[in-house]
This record gives C-alpha cells, structure tokens and sequence, in this order.
C-alpha cells in the first residue's frame, strides 16, 4: 500500500482584535474576582475577630456588651463582607468593557465612578500581559499598557482570556506605517 501524504488544513487566522465593538470581559474574570474576594474576606474576617475578642477579654465593659459583640456584631459584619466578595465582582463586570479599532482601545469601568479611558497607538510606549496565579489556572491575563505622558501612563485591562490578551498586545504594537521612532 502507498502511503498518502495529506497535508494539514490551514485554519482560518482568528478574527481582527480591531473590531470596533464594544466587548464585555470574560465571564471567568467573575470567578476569580469571587476567590480573590473570599481571600481577602478570611483574612478580614479573622482579623475582626481577634480584634473583638481581645476586646472582649481586655475592656472594662459588661459582660452583655461583650457578648453582644461577639455573638451578633461579628457574625452580622463578616456576614455582610461575604456578601460583598460574592456580589461585588458580579457589578463590576457588569459595567466594564473595552473596545478596539485600528485607532487604539478604549477601556470603560467603574460601578460608582465611571471611568473611560481612550488609549491611542500612537500613544503606546509597551504592554505587558501578566497572570497571576489564580488567572492562570482559567486561563485568563492582564493586559497592561503603558503610554507615553504622565496622565494614566499605565492602563490595565484585567479578566480577558489570555489568548485574546496576546492579541491586542500585538494589535496594539504592530507598525503603523512609517510613524514610529
């Protein structure tokens, strides 16, 4: 028998980063802010703690008082920062995107002060794509891009899968004809 050789199907490129649409991040970014959050929330709550129970031991205040801290204020205030780690991710990539066009990449965020920042090639000195710990086990990245000037200097765009992360930082840095230094 002939061996055949088949040569591999190229795959299409990936779709241009530079769409111009306005795009949520990834919806894992949710869950890793919830165990960044839970993170941040054992330590406090423990901290709180210790605090009221030393509190407890050490003032010169009734027996009820403390009781009352120990049993229902703490309880009540940790219950209200677990809460707040659980929920708060979920409002905050509800109001943040980004958009990307043959310009450069606009970045809006902020649940009680919103903030769009407009990034234009030109602009872009370098960027990064960093990952810690958690982001890399989903598979997600941080795009940092760090500008000319003083003003927002450096721009992050955190909860993006990593991949796409890559591929604005290379949008972003490709030549723009002529132009650069």
């Amino acid at each position: 028998m002939e061996s055949v050789d088949i040569e591999p199907e190229e795959s299409p490129p990936p779709p241009s980063v530079a769409d111009g649409v306005v795009h949520h991040l990834d919806p894992r970014a949710v869950t890793v802010d919830r165990l960044g959050g839970w993170i941040v929330f054992g330590g406090l709550a423990l901290a709180q703690l210790i605090a009221l129970t030393l509190v407890a031991i050490f003032a010169p205040i009734p027996f009820w008082v403390k009781t009352v801290l120990l049993v229902l204020a703490w309880p009540a205030a940790a219950a209200g920062l677990g809460w707040l780690a659980h929920q708060w991710p979920v409002v905050v990539h509800r109001h943040a995107s980004y958009r990307v066009d043959a310009e450069g990449i606009e970045i809006t965020e902020g649940v009680v002060w919103r903030r769009v920042v407009n990034v234009p090639r030109s602009r872009v000195q370098h960027t990064d794509v960093s990952q810690g710990p958690i982001e890399r086990s989903f598979g997600l990245g941080t795009l940092v891009i760090f500008t000319a000037g003083t003003e927002h200097a450096r721009v992050q765009l955190h909860g993006l899968d990593h991949g796409l992360a890559l591929r604005i930082r290379d949008h972003l840095l490709t030549s723009r004809g002529g132009d650069d230094v």
